[in-house]
């Protein structure tokens, strides 16, 4: 593996910022870190970078232990969500500036800068300053001065953060292209779960400075090995509650449904279940699905899809359904799922089917 955590951890006075972590992360592509704001994300990047110091623990780098190495000897490169540029060099400068600070010769840079610019499209901008840029082309910048480098490790903090829309979208298409076959360990630390998706590769959930499950993305999204991860994976928030399973019987206050074949082995007794957004509807579908009536706090129309949060039994709840419904706040509401949708959680959080 090229990056290796081993019981790492960071501590500040009486504030831990991230508890002991031990972790390989998967070589040769996308590591995305995802957790909101304060989940250590940021610091476990620095700490990887060598930007700070852990107070325990081991960071291998193909085998090798940086723990103590300035960051100038991990041979990683780092692009921060704000455009880091020197303002006073050309764009071709900024991008070549980590081969000379490691003394190539002019013509490797000059092969070197131009693959990398080709890459980002800046090819007819060299000459220019940052200042002369988009934020777009400035961010792209910096990404090219990330891959010129050719690291072992690239780490990219919330890197899209301060685009627009546009840009973001683009740009995130664009970056598992972009690394693919450079041979380098990607770490992409965003606090939005379907960037994570789109990435791929693997996805470490963190939530108060613990990585509470790593793997591929896919599965950790589909099989989340305990609520807080599922908390994670989850925007807009994943609808949770308490159930309880008698026999052949579930209930969840006074709605009731028929335990499929996935839940039949489960002993009787409390459970929780949870049902992300989009498989919570206003819509029938199927014969299988149950109804939950709620009163509408608010409503959200984003693009071709409605989103609607409702009160149901003094929880709230999300649904987010494609197209346009005439959902009004203050009313009350008809919402469908169908429980084969419903991820099951024992009492203390712990995933079960």
């Amino acid at each position: 593996m090229t990056v290796e955590l081993s019981d790492l951890s960071k501590r500040v006075g009486a504030d831990t910022h991230i508890h002991p972590t031990s972790v390989s992360l998967a070589e040769n592509g996308f590591n995305v870190l995802l957790g909101e704001t304060g989940a250590g994300k940021t610091t476990l990047i620095k700490l990887i970078a060598g930007l700070e110091r852990p107070t325990t623990g081991e960071i291998r780098i193909k085998g090798r232990d940086v723990t103590r190495l300035s960051t100038q000897r991990r041979n990683i490169s780092l692009v921060h969500q704000f455009f880091v540029n020197y303002p006073t060099m050309s764009v071709f400068d900024n991008i070549a500036s980590p081969l000379r600070v490691a003394r190539m010769s002019r013509a490797e840079i000059v092969r070197r800068v131009g693959e990398a610019a080709e890459l980002m499209r800046l090819t007819p901008m060299l000459k220019r300053r940052p200042s002369e840029l988009s934020g777009g082309q400035q961010q792209r910048t910096a990404l090219a001065r990330a891959i010129v480098k050719n690291s072992d490790v690239v780490l990219l903090d919330e890197p899209l953060a301060n685009l627009d829309y546009k840009l973001r979208e683009e740009l995130r298409d664009e970056l598992p292209r972009l690394f693919a076959g450079r041979g380098a360990t990607v770490i992409y630390a965003t606090s939005e779960p379907h960037e994570a998706l789109l990435l791929g590769g693997h996805t470490a959930a963190m939530r108060e400075g613990r990585i509470t499950q790593f793997g591929p993305t896919a599965e950790v999204f589909r099989q989340p090995r305990d609520l807080e991860t599922a908390r994670v994976f989850s925007d807009p928030p994943i609808n949770i509650a308490s159930i309880m399973k008698s026999g052949a019987d579930v209930r969840m206050g006074e709605v009731q449904w028929q335990a499929s074949d996935r839940i039949a082995h489960l002993p009787d007794g409390n459970y929780k279940v949870a049902l992300r957004p989009h498989h919570v509807t206003p819509d029938p579908g199927t014969p299988d699905t149950v109804r939950i009536d709620g009163s509408v706090r608010i409503t959200e129309l984003s693009g071709s899809e409605s989103v609607a949060h409702f009160d149901r039994a003094g929880a709230e709840w999300v649904s987010q359904a494609h197209g346009v419904h005439p959902f009004r706040v203050g009313e009350q509401h008809a919402f469908y799922f169908d429980p084969k949708h419903a991820l099951y959680f024992d009492t203390q959080g712990k995933l079960v089917v």
